[in-house]
């Protein structure tokens, strides 16, 4: 077993060990750590793989500010665990079900002859001029266009009916109407007194 190979095994072993953790862990910022942690795994394969900015991407925008935001709102607000864990039971059998039926998938997609991963050489060495940040913009944007724009429609409409679900309106907060403000008139707000002025004595 060479090098390489060696530390790619290390380095599945880990990530698996984490997003077993993620799933099982009773604490929320347990289970947050223990995403960085795979997410930092999957980096370091993808780097392994000669995917430089895939590495670089999922580290800056996951690690460094999705899993942030996350603890920052996990320790900000007060979660009661057990009501979280409410009805666990009841979801386990259909959630062991799915499991198996991806796990299952997975085994025929990977396993099987129509894959060949098992024949499949490791990736040439790249020219020393070789972008991988260009050559991504090339596919995306050519090649897979219409699954990118489909993509990025679906991720709208989810931060959409993010926003409606979470929108919440208090009664004690006052909320500025600006057509109001803009059809405003001067006499509907200044009133001109006119008064006599009066001489001391």
């Amino acid at each position: 077993m060479t090098f390489q190979t060696s530390v790619f095994y290390a380095f599945s072993a880990i990530l698996i060990l984490a997003a077993l953790g993620v799933i099982t862990s009773r604490n929320p910022v347990h289970a947050a750590l223990l995403l960085v942690l795979a997410f930092f795994t999957s980096a370091a394969i993808w780097m392994q793989l000669q995917a430089e900015f895939l590495a670089i991407a999922l580290v800056l925008v996951y690690v460094g500010a999705v899993m942030v935001l996350f603890l920052f709102v996990v320790m900000m607000l007060d979660i009661n665990l057990a009501r979280l864990r409410e009805g666990f039971l009841n979801y386990l059998p259909l959630g062991a079900l799915v499991a198996l039926l991806l796990v299952a998938e997975m085994i025929i997609i990977l396993g099987g002859r129509y894959a060949g991963f098992a024949d499949m050489p490791a990736p040439p060495p790249l020219p020393a001029g070789y972008s991988n940040t260009k050559e991504l913009g090339r596919l995306v944007y050519t090649e897979y266009v219409y699954p990118f724009e489909i993509a990025a429609v679906i991720l709208l409409v989810a931060i959409v009916a993010a926003i409606a679900l979470t929108l919440r309106r208090r009664k004690q907060s006052k909320y500025i109407d600006p057509a109001r403000q803009i059809n405003v008139r001067r006499e509907d707000r200044v009133r001109i007194v006119s008064m006599p002025s009066e001489k001391r004595d």
